[in-house]
Parts: C-alpha cells; structure tokens; sequence
C-alpha cells in the first residue's frame, strides 16, 4: 500500500479539519435512495467529533456542470447524515450545520463560529467549476482557516479535482481516513496475494472502459465471466448477429486478442450463453433466446438462465471473486436478473468477495446483500484504476504533500 499519513497518528483536538468525503448519493425527490456511501463515512466522522475537532465536511453530487442546481443541493443528504449521527452517538438530535454555499463569507461564518466537536457541511462542490478544474483559487478559499486535510473519499481518488488535489499544497497537514486505509488494504490483498482459484465478473457497457483491468486481472486470474453491454464485442468477435445491441465495433480485435490469451493461458473466459432481448430498454415485455438467435430487431438487455448457470459453475470454487459491472439493464426490473442473481451467488459463496463499487454496489443494496460480501467498495472508477496497477493520482498529490 502508499505510504500515507493516516489522520489517526495527528492531534485533532481544536483543530479546524477539512475532510473529502463521498456523500454522492442517490437522491429520490428530497430523500436520500441508498445511505450506503453516508454510512460508509461514518466511522471517520464520528472519530473526528469524538476527539473534538472541528469537522468540515466537503463533496460533490450528481453533475451540476458547475452551475447551482437545486435538484442537486446537499440539503438531504446533510439530514440524512445528521439523523445517522444521531443514532450513532446515541444523541436525540446531532446538530448539524449546512453552508448554503461551498466558498464565501457564509461558509466563512459558519467555520469561525465552529465550536470542538461540532460538523459543518458545505454545498455541494460542484457547484463551482473552479472544483473539476482544479482551480487554484477554489483551492486556496477551501483551504482558507483549515488546519487539516483529509481525504477519505475513495470515490474520487483517481480525479485531480480542487478538493482531491488542489488544495493539498494549501493546508499544514494532511492524511489519509480509515476508508480509504481499508479500500486500498482489501485491493492490495486482491492485487498482490489473492486466494486461488481467482475469479472476476465483469459488465458494464463497453469493452473500451475495462481493458487494462482485464489485461491486468488476467495475470493472476484463472476464470473471468463477463456480461452485460460489454459481452456483445466479444459475441461480435465470435461471428454471432446481434441484432440491434449496442456493440463497439472498434473494440471487436481487442476481444478477440483477449478471447486468445485466455486460450493460451488456460483461463476459462465464460461468455453468454443465452440472453433476454427486448425492442428497448425501456421494454415491459422480453425474449429469452440462445446467443445465436437474437432477432435482428432486438437487443441483447440481460444474461439468460443458461448463463446464470454457466457463472455459477465458474463460481463454486472460487477463493477470491472480484465484480464490477452489472450483467444488464437492471434499472429495468425486466432486465435485473442476471445481476440480482450474481449478487447472490457470490453471496452465498465461501470466497473473499469484493465487489467494486458503481451500478455493481448499487445491485448489491438494492438485494440486501452487503453485509454477505467481504468488502463493497466505495469507488467503482478508483478501484479499477488501483488494479490497473495505475497510481491513484489524489492519492500521489497527498504523498508529496506530505513529502513522503
């Protein structure tokens, strides 16, 4: 793992700490869908109360393009964090303040007044294009009265945003949280010393996003099944029609280069067998036919039961299994099988599970299944990057800052 200050070797007491966290989550109207990542959060912030600093809370939601979005405010988020607070301190009300704006004499007022063990949260970062530019001088107002930075948002570890990276060279100390500590712990293990036999299950849209994880993973892998979107290249690169799924046809000499090294190095590479197909997918009626019957008026929008059961076997005596990518459609409940069913699978397993982040997370809460995995990682693009042995480039700002 990098060699990182962790914020538990520094005295926080009294001190004004600015902490990254990953409170992007799913919203539906003013309510928050899936507290996952807030709860996720909680153990950092709970530290930091009960050692009595003055915590400063910052991150992004959604993609407001730098422009303030109402639909987009942090506002329920901050009120579901409160009530988690609440319970977990055993407090009736955990007094929790939100800055109506991200940089400005509001939130200026709002930290000066800060009393030891009290939580402030500012508007969402992106509300300000100066955050995704890196803006020097969004840095500097973030870092402004700040004692110490944290970054405990594995989410955006692999972005150099003002609020990752930025803001490094602006504040005396600077660390690592404990989510973070445990996110890179779990990816070492699976990235340098997994238990075999080592199985990865890959979805997702395109073949282009996953490459290099793939080329990675198969250096230590010896089963990969893949689904979703994804699957269509490499049924293309078998010969197969597949109607009107969406296929990267820039990509169809990759899959074909992968299909081969699997083939020479004896890794089993389960591909579909059978899929659901629809007109749309936004469909509320389907088919279940094999690969090599897709209608020409059709897409592929799910895995079928024949590959449910070909994943499955690939599965039974895995050690380690790693996922990323649901196996289709599954915002459609008609297309949510294959992914509720992999869920489940690796579930019931007895493997060092984990599963990285993104619509895979998402498919695991929405099935209950969390608690069933070893580890559910908070950032689906920072956990690909880490295991494309690729640096996690607000990760390697924080170490120079640190001057390690």
């Amino acid at each position: 793992m990098i060699n990182l200050p962790r914020i538990s070797d520094l005295p926080v007491i009294n001190k004004r700490v600015l902490v990254r966290v990953d409170l992007n989550a799913p919203l539906d109207g003013d309510r928050v869908a899936d507290d996952s990542r807030l709860r996720a959060c909680l153990p950092t912030l709970i530290d930091l109360i009960k050692r009595k600093a003055r915590v400063i809370c910052v991150s992004h939601l959604g993609r407001p393009k730098g422009q303030v979005v109402p639909a987009l405010s942090l506002g329920p988020v901050a009120a579901r964090l409160a009530e988690l607070l609440s319970a977990a301190l055993g407090e009736p009300e955990f007094e929790l303040k939100l800055s109506s704006e991200v940089i400005g004499d509001g939130s200026r007022r709002l930290i000066r007044d800060m009393e030891p063990g009290d939580l402030v949260v500012l508007e969402n970062l992106r509300f300000d294009p100066g955050e995704k530019a890196n803006d020097v001088d969004f840095a500097i107002a973030l870092a402004e009265n700040i004692d110490i930075y944290v970054n405990d948002a594995f989410g955006t570890a692999h972005r150099a945003h003002a609020s990752t990276s930025g803001v490094l060279s602006h504040v005396a100390s600077v660390a690592i949280g404990p989510l973070i500590e445990r996110e890179l712990s779990v990816l070492d293990r699976i990235r340098h010393d997994p238990d075999t036999p080592y199985i990865a299950v890959l979805g997702g849209a395109k073949v282009s996003d996953k490459i290099e994880v793939i080329q990675s993973l198969m250096t230590q892998v010896q089963g990969i099944a893949i689904g979703g979107a994804m699957a269509n290249t490499f049924l293309a690169a078998n010969g197969f029609d597949i109607g009107m799924s969406l296929v990267e046809v820039d990509q169809v000499n990759i899959a074909k280069h992968i299909m081969d090294v699997a083939g020479r190095k004896n890794i089993t590479l389960a591909l579909p067998a059978d899929v659901l197909c629809a007109s749309s997918v936004d469909a509320t009626e389907s088919i279940t036919v094999d690969v090599a019957e897709v209608p020409q008026d059709m897409m592929i929008l799910d895995i079928g039961p024949k590959t449910i059961l070909n994943i499955q076997n690939v599965l039974r005596s895995a050690e380690t299994v790693f996922w990323n990518g649901p196996m289709g459609v599954f915002e459609n409940p008609l297309f949510a099988a294959g992914t509720t069913a992999v869920a489940k699978m690796i579930a019931a397993i007895d493997a060092y599970s984990v599963v990285g982040g993104g619509d895979s997370l998402a498919a695991v809460v929405q099935a209950g299944l969390a608690d069933k995995m070893s580890h559910c990682s908070t950032g689906g693009g920072a956990s690909l990057t880490y295991l494309e042995g690729k640096e996690l480039v607000a990760l390697s700002a924080l170490k120079a800052a640190a001057d390690l």
